[in-house]
């Protein structure tokens, strides 16, 4: 009887076990996601386990070791705060901190304590800053330490077999060569998760903008003093924490700034700011004596979207559309929302010739959009939405910005009462 009651007990155990692998938020990520994260994981987790077993350790690297993890995590908590706003608002690849004290560790460490601390860090970063934020789940955290291992062994590699740092130009080239690696390395398994759940192709969104990559040069930069000093002059080391907090708070200043300029529905320019840098590249045309574009879009019987879907799953559409023109215009062109479904492109330098051009590529586009929400009834699939298109070119259709909005309003209005779904162009009027 005893038996057969801890057998029950057992039984019940598992199945606890089991129901909570099965509510984990990895298995509800895009087809492919589950696999790839367990892959990386456990050729990560494989890796550190080598690592650690096959290294014999000596007191001064101990020593080195404990410094690093203690300033990493002292940076941490005093920058708690500003890591949780910048994690707020960030939406693509996010760069932490975190490089200066694992790109230090490879540099000075074996690899076995190298992989020990960017795992330390990351197990740290989880329950004192991520822990909670919706955003921000579990399994990402444990994908990104896996990047952050696999970086740090193949970023050791390059600098394996050196007594200490290395040294001399020989030495200043394997510690670059160990950056680029790591940087490379690290880039791409994200990117592999960026285009996994979104299905992004854009260098930008897999890799993050010129910004982001200045920031994580910057953290190796640091990273490669912050290990010289471990070296050389260890009472100096604690001092590397003051450009690293100042590092920290100047990124989530600059990230406030572009905040303050999207529109947090759409995630492109808000009015004010597209006005502002429109009226600055206007002024750049006029002193060169170049051509400009201005194209005004309205999303075509919209309000049925919304009557038919809920005003929920008409914010979604309203994103993917944007994302849609976004992806469809120039790099250097500026998409901004003027408010509910209408949205404007400035095109600096196009001429009459390329204006039309740019204005059906996202004319189309639109018209192939397919996007799943959710509603009361359950998932549904929008699909069938039109965009109609007024254009205006300067300085035919204006001198000033906005003469040229007029003339593109004007044109979009044709554009609805010609039967919607097309683009008109008044770039000479």
């Amino acid at each position: 009887m005893i038996m057969g009651d801890v057998e029950l007990a057992g039984e019940g155990a598992g199945t606890r076990l089991r129901a909570r692998v099965r509510r984990w938020e990895l298995w509800s990520g895009p087809r492919g996601v589950p696999a790839v994260f367990l892959v990386v994981e456990g050729l990560a987790a494989a890796v550190a386990v080598i690592a650690l077993l096959r290294s014999n350790y000596e007191t001064t690297e101990f020593v080195r070791f404990g410094s690093l993890l203690g300033l990493a995590v002292l940076q941490a908590e005093l920058s708690r705060s500003v890591e949780r706003l910048r994690r707020t608002l960030c939406d693509r690849p996010h760069i932490n901190m975190t490089s200066v004290w694992t790109f230090a560790g490879v540099l000075v460490l074996p690899s076995g304590l190298a992989l020990a601390l960017g795992l330390l860090i990351y197990l740290h970063l989880w329950f004192r800053v991520w822990r909670g934020m919706s955003h921000r789940p579990a399994y990402r955290v444990v994908y990104c330490a896996a990047a952050i291992v696999i970086s740090c062994l193949a970023a050791g590699a390059i600098v394996a077999g050196w007594n200490g740092l290395p040294v001399g130009f020989a030495g200043s080239l394997k510690i670059v060569e160990a950056a680029a690696v790591f940087t490379v390395v690290n880039a791409f398994i994200v990117a592999l998760s960026v285009y996994l759940h979104t299905g992004a192709r854009s260098p930008r969104s897999l890799f993050g903008t010129g910004d982001d990559n200045l920031l994580e040069v910057t953290t190796l930069v640091l990273g490669t003093s912050t290990a010289l000093g471990v070296v050389h002059a260890p009472a100096l080391v604690p001092f590397v924490l003051l450009p690293v907090l100042v590092l920290h708070r100047s990124v989530l200043v600059r990230q406030l700034e572009i905040a303050a300029s999207i529109d947090r529905k759409t995630g492109v320019l808000n009015a004010h700011a597209w006005h502002a840098l429109s009226e600055r590249e206007l002024s750049s045309a006029a002193r060169a004596k170049s051509k400009l574009g201005v194209l005004m879009l309205d999303l075509d019987h919209f309000k049925q979207v919304n009557d038919v879907y809920g005003h929920l799953a008409g914010d979604v559409v309203l994103k993917v559309v944007a994302k849609t023109i976004s992806e469809h215009v120039r790099d250097y062109d500026s998409v901004g929302r003027f408010g509910g479904e209408e949205f404007v492109v400035l095109l600096p330098g196009a001429t009459e010739t390329e204006v039309l051009p740019v204005a059906e590529r996202v004319r189309r586009a639109v018209m192939a959009i397919e996007v799943e929400v959710e509603t009361a009834s359950g998932p549904r699939v929008v699909r069938g939405l039109s965009v109609s298109i007024g254009a205006a070119v300067y300085p035919s259709g204006g001198t000033v910005l906005e003469r040229l909005l007029h003339v593109a309003d004007s044109a979009l209005y044709q554009a609805k009462n010609s039967g919607r779904n097309r683009v008109v162009s008044l770039a000479a009027a």
